[in-house]
C-alpha cells in the first residue's frame, strides 16, 4: 500500500512538472493572448523535444506503429501511447549526432503526461487515434505547409475534397492545446469555428485550404499556429537596433516599428508587455519585422520594386494538383489501395507529384528520401503486377528483351566511360611528369647557382674595366709621342743614350677584347700599335734622366694597375671554375654548364 501511494504521488508530480516549469517562465505578463499562447506552446514543444522531430518522421512513426490502418475514432490506451512515443524519440536519437543526444525517458514522460492531461481530462486512460495524430502533427517540427497538407489528407475524402465534419473534429482536437496551457477563453472551440474559417466556400480543395490557413491574417481560432512557427524562425535573429524603451543596443527575435512615431522601435519583450515611452502609445499600429535589412538594401529593394523587378504579392505556398493522389501502404508493397477516410497518412509520399513541387516534397533527412524511393518502387511493382494479368505473354517477353537490351547498352556505355576516364588519367600523369623538373635539376643548390651568377657578373665588369684601361693606356702613349717630338725640337737632335739605360725596356701587356669571356695574349708591338717611333726609341735608347724617369714612373703605374686587374680577373676565373667543379661533384653526372666564351691563360707579370 505504501509503494502504491508513492507511485501515485510520483505520477502526480510528473504530471505537474511541465506546467510548473511553464509558469516559472512568467508568460502571463504578455498582454496579447496570441503571443501568450504561441509562447506557451513553443515552450512545451521545446521542453518535450518535439521541435527536433520533423513532420515527415512523425508520419513515418504513425505508419510504423500501425496507426494508418486504424479508424480515427479508435481508442488506444496509455501504455500503447507510451510505446509509440518511445519509438519516436528513440528513432530521433539515432538521427542526432552523439554530441546532441536527448534524454529519451524524460521526453517521453513529459509528453505523455501533457497529452493525457490535454485529451484525457476525465481519466479514462484512453485517447482516440485522431486526437493523437492531430496533436503530434501540430506540435512537431517542420514546415507549416507540410503539416497542413497532412492534416488535409486526414479530413478529406477520396476525391480530394474537405469534409466539414472532419474539419470540425480537427478543430475540436487542436483547440484543446490552447486550453491545456490555460488560454481556453481566447482560443476555445465554438460551434461557429468552422464557418468562421470558411464562411462562403462550399467545396474546399487542397489549395483553397492552404490559402485560408496561411492567409494574413489566418482564421482567428488558429492565429497562434503560424505565429508559433514564426517564433521558431526568429529565435536567433539579431537586429542591430536600439530599443526605444529599454535602450538595449540590440534585439533578438521580433522587432516592432511604430507606423506613426518616426524611428520608434521596440524589442519583443517591451512590445509584448505593453511598454511605451514619450509620445508613443500602445494604441498605435506596429509593424512586426522578423529580419534586419540595412538602409542600402531597403533602398535598392524599393527601387527594384518600383521598377517592377521584384514580384509583388508572391503566393504563400506552391500550387499543388487538385486531383487526389493515390496513397501507398508500405505494409503490402505489391498492392495499391484507394484513398479512404482513415488511410491517408502516406498521401504526401505518392509518386504523382509534379516536378515543380519537388523541392517542397523533399524530406530534410536521407531516411525520408529512402522511404519515398521505396514507395515509388512499390508503386511500380504494383503497376507491373496489375498489368501482368492483362498483357499477353508476347508483350511480357518483349518488355523483358527490351529491358535486357537497355541494360546491356548501359553496361557498354559504362565500360567505355571507364576506359575514357583511365585514358584521361594516364595522359594527365604523363603531362605532369613531363612538366615537372628532373631530379638532377631539383638536386642543384640554389645558393651555389646564385653565387655563380654573381661571380660571372663580376668577371664581366672587370673585363669591361680592363678594356677601358687599355684604351686609356693607348691614349697616354700617343700623348708621350707628342712630348717626345717637343723635346726633339727643343734640343735640336735626338737624345743621347745613357750607359745605365742602354738595355731595352720591354713591357708585355695583354690587351683583352671587348667580348666577355675571351682574354687573348698580345705582344708588346701589338699593344703599342699606332705609336710613333720616337716613343719607342725613347724607351730603347737613353734619354735625359729626369724626363726618362718621369715616363718610366708613369709607365710602371699603368703596368701595376693592369697587373692588379689581371690578377683579380684571374682569381675570378679560378672561383668560377671551383664553383663549377663543386656543382658537378654535387650532381650525379649532370652535363656541364654552358661556358661564356673561350677561356685562355692570362700571362703573369
Amino acid at each position: 500500500m505504501i509503494e502504491e501511494g508513492s507511485k501515485s504521488s510520483k505520477a502526480t508530480v510528473e504530471k505537474r512538472q511541465l506546467f510548473m516549469e511553464m509558469r516559472a517562465q512568467n508568460f502571463d505578463v504578455i498582454r496579447l493572448s496570441t503571443y501568450r499562447t504561441a509562447c506557451k506552446l513553443r515552450f512545451v514543444q521545446k521542453r518535450c523535444n518535439l521541435h527536433l522531430v520533423d513532420v515527415w518522421n512523425m508520419i513515418e512513426a504513425f505508419r510504423d506503429n500501425g496507426l494508418s490502418t486504424l479508424d480515427h475514432n479508435a481508442e488506444i490506451n496509455v501504455s500503447r501511447l507510451e510505446t509509440i512515443l518511445s519509438s519516436i524519440f528513440y528513432q530521433l536519437n539515432k538521427r542526432l549526432p552523439t554530441t546532441h543526444q536527448i534524454n529519451v525517458e524524460q521526453s517521453i514522460g513529459l509528453l505523455l503526461n501533457f497529452m493525457v492531461a490535454t485529451y484525457d481530462s476525465e481519466g479514462h486512460g484512453k485517447l482516440t487515434v485522431f486526437s493523437m495524430k492531430s496533436m503530434l502533427s501540430t506540435m512537431c517540427g517542420g514546415k507549416i505547409v507540410d503539416k497542413l497538407r497532412y492534416i488535409f489528407s486526414q479530413i478529406s475524402d477520396s476525391s480530394g475534397t474537405m469534409v466539414f465534419a472532419k474539419f470540425d473534429q480537427f478543430l475540436r482536437e487542436v483547440l484543446k492545446l490552447p486550453t491545456a496551457v490555460f488560454e481556453g477563453p481566447s482560443f476555445g472551440y465554438t460551434e461557429h469555428s468552422v464557418r468562421t474559417c470558411f464562411p462562403q466556400q462550399k467545396k474546399i480543395l487542397l489549395n483553397t485550404f492552404l490559402d485560408v490557413m496561411m492567409a494574413d491574417p489566418p482564421p482567428q481560432c488558429l492565429v497562434w499556429l503560424p505565429l508559433m512557427h514564426r517564433l521558431a524562425n526568429v529565435e536567433n535573429v539579431f537586429h542591430p537596433v536600439e530599443c526605444s524603451y529599454c535602450r538595449s543596443e540590440s534585439m533578438m527575435g521580433f522587432r516592432y516599428r511604430c507606423q506613426q512615431c518616426h524611428g520608434y522601435q521596440l524589442c519583443q519583450n517591451c512590445f509584448w508587455r505593453g511598454h511605451a515611452s514619450g509620445p508613443h502609445s500602445n494604441q498605435h499600429q506596429m509593424k512586426e519585422h522578423s529580419s534586419w535589412k540595412s538602409p542600402a538594401k531597403k533602398l535598392s529593394h524599393a527601387i527594384s520594386k518600383s521598377l517592377g523587378c521584384v514580384p509583388i504579392g508572391e503566393p504563400p505556398h506552391p500550387v499543388f494538383p487538385e486531383a487526389a493522389e493515390r496513397p501507398q501502404d508500405l505494409a503490402h508493397p505489391t498492392q495499391l489501395k484507394p484513398v479512404s477516410n482513415n488511410m491517408n497518412d502516406t498521401i504526401l509520399m505518392s509518386s504523382g507529384a509534379p516536378t515543380s513541387t519537388k523541392s517542397t516534397l523533399e524530406s530534410p533527412s536521407r531516411l525520408d528520401e529512402e522511404h519515398r524511393l521505396i514507395a515509388r518502387y512499390a508503386a511500380r511493382l504494383a503497376a507491373e503486377a496489375s498489368n501482368s494479368t492483362q498483357c499477353p505473354p508476347t508483350d511480357l517477353s518483349f518488355n523483358f528483351d527490351a529491358n535486357k537490351q537497355q541494360r546491356q547498352l548501359i553496361a557498354e556505355l559504362e565500360n567505355k566511360n571507364r576506359e575514357i576516364l583511365q585514358e584521361i588519367q594516364r595522359l594527365r600523369l604523363e603531362h605532369e611528369q613531363a612538366s615537372q623538373p628532373t631530379p638532377e635539376k631539383a638536386q642543384q643548390n640554389p645558393t651555389l647557382l646564385a653565387e655563380l651568377r654573381l661571380l660571372r657578373h663580376r668577371k664581366d665588369e672587370l673585363e669591361k674595366r680592363m678594356s677601358a684601361l687599355q684604351e686609356s693606356r693607348r691614349e697616354l702613349m700617343v700623348q708621350l709621342e707628342g712630348l717626345m717630338r717637343l723635346l726633339k725640337a727643343q734640343t735640336g737632335g735626338s737624345p743621347h743614350s745613357s750607359p745605365s739605360h742602354s738595355a731595352s725596356c720591354t713591357m708585355p701587356m695583354p690587351i683583352r677584347s671587348t667580348s666577355a669571356g675571351s682574354t687573348p695574349t698580345h705582344t708588346p708591338q701589338d699593344c703599342l700599335a699606332g705609336v710613333g717611333d720616337d716613343v719607342l726609341d725613347a724607351f730603347s735608347q737613353g734619354v735625359p734622366r729626369n724626363l726618362r724617369n718621369d715616363l718610366l714612373v708613369a709607365a710602371d703605374s699603368i703596368t701595376n694597375t693592369m697587373s692588379s686587374l689581371v690578377k683579380e680577373l684571374h682569381s675570378v676565373d679560378d672561383g668560377l671554375e671551383d664553383e663549377e667543379v663543386n656543382m658537378r661533384n654535387g650532381r650525379d653526372k649532370v652535363s656541364a654548364p654552358r661556358h661564356y666564351g673561350n677561356r685562355h691563360s692570362t700571362p703573369s707579370f
